[in-house]
């Protein structure tokens, strides 16, 4: 059996979708981002949407809105993509790493007080970006007070987390991600929860800062700009602002608007392949440890990352993914953090030890394939190919009753 990383879930919806704007004759930004932005925007139960053609476009946008320039810096995850980080610098800010939580991967609170605390440089902290690691929420509460009584502006990094809530505590209402802070980022690249092909959205519930974000994501070109080509626009227009190229297009808007009536579908089922893969894999936790989701967040499970406990196996990381790969199993890390990135390394002279949690957990890191059309049997025969290399691999001293209940053999 071959079981892909990741399979996309394109039906007849989405082709029908594509077809009607090419037939159309406007294929770039028109009305099927207007009806994506509008549809994105109530399914969320928030004021703004703006839709633009990658996450990392609708962050550097939200930054631009926030006022981050050259002078400022910006607190970020380590564990987080290239991305969360790279557009501070693309802002002419500078991006102040911030370790993470042992438990879920996100930003830790604590972290963040610390970097707070004992920044000393020679850029003023502006702003702070948490990001969802695989699906399940940072702490946005303890996260945004902290962020408040500094001063600063909180974006979210939610390319991982649609749909994700998190709650105060229990018995409190659950909070759709989105409706926590002022501007919230979204991802639709191939892999992610609904799938534009490439794609992003900002949402925000401040319309001053949505206004900014449209502007200056067609060139900032004034408002009169976006209907010029249409039958009741008008060909005048004014740059307001030096803005970018990040607008959506039609063709990948219609994709969205198809995929975003299955948003809830397709979360149900990469619940449901989680919860087999937790089922079946917890046999195996005296070598590994599965995801865990708190009692105040409900994860969107775009990761299903494993922890492996190296010191109990006889081969590395790598080796044990290349074992997978060989049985037909096609898996990934996320991530490296980072402060172990050469740019980052040499730039700021992070050390391994400036991050502790992120520098250990990273090296036991793998994700598992998961996706909406993912079936029982596939799940069985990576559990089951896991279990086999682990068999193979385990240290002398675990007994066959350790690798079958999780207990410490003698």
């Amino acid at each position: 059996m071959n079981v892909p990383y990741f399979r996309p879930s394109i039906g007849e919806e989405e082709k029908n979708a594509v077809a009607a704007v090419l037939n159309s004759g406007w294929l770039t930004t028109g009305q099927a981002v207007k009806r994506f932005e509008a549809q994105f925007a109530e399914y969320l139960g928030v004021p703004h949407a703006v839709a633009v053609n990658s996450c990392t476009a609708a962050l550097h946008l939200a930054l631009e809105a926030t006022g981050i320039g050259p002078g400022a810096a910006v607190l970020v995850p380590t564990m987080t993509f290239a991305a969360t980080a790279a557009v501070v610098l693309h802002t002419g800010g500078r991006p102040v790493l911030v370790d993470c939580d042992p438990t879920t991967l996100c930003m830790d609170p604590q972290a963040l007080e610390a970097a707070i605390a004992n920044w000393h440089g020679q850029e003023t902290l502006k702003a702070v970006i948490p990001m969802h690691y695989g699906g399940q929420m940072a702490d946005m509460d303890r996260l945004t007070n902290t962020a408040r009584r500094a001063g600063l502006a909180v974006i979210e990094d939610a390319a991982h987390a649609l749909p994700s809530f998190s709650r105060e505590s229990a018995g409190q209402p659950w909070r759709k991600v989105g409706t926590t802070s002022p501007l919230s980022c979204f991802s639709f690249y191939a892999n992610k929860c609904i799938t534009t092909g490439e794609g992003g959205m900002v949402v925000s519930t401040d319309s001053e800062l949505a206004d900014r974000v449209r502007m200056m994501s067609l060139h900032g070109l004034s408002k009169s700009a976006w209907s010029r080509f249409e039958s009741k626009g008008s060909w005048y227009y004014e740059i307001v602002a030096p803005g970018f190229k990040y607008n959506l297009t039609d063709v990948a808007a219609a994709i969205g608007c198809a995929q975003l009536e299955n948003a809830d579908l397709f979360s149900e089922r990469r619940s449901a392949v989680a919860a087999m893969y937790t089922e079946r894999l917890t046999e195996l936790s005296e070598f590994l440890e599965t995801p865990t989701e708190l009692s105040d967040r409900k994860s969107s499970w775009h990761i299903y990352s494993l922890r492996l406990r190296l010191e109990r196996l006889t081969i590395d990381r790598t080796e044990f993914i290349n074992r997978l790969k060989q049985a037909g199993i096609t898996c990934t890390v996320h991530w490296m953090p980072l402060h172990l990135h050469p740019f980052y390394r040499q730039t700021y002279n992070y050390r391994p030890a400036d991050y502790p949690v992120a520098s250990v957990e990273w090296q036991r890191l793998i994700s598992l394939p998961i996706f909406p059309s993912m079936s029982e049997q596939e799940v069985d025969y990576v559990c089951e190919s896991i279990a086999a290399i682990i068999a193979e691999s385990r240290r002398s001293g675990l007994s066959r009753t350790a690798l079958a209940t999780g207990t410490q053999g003698d």
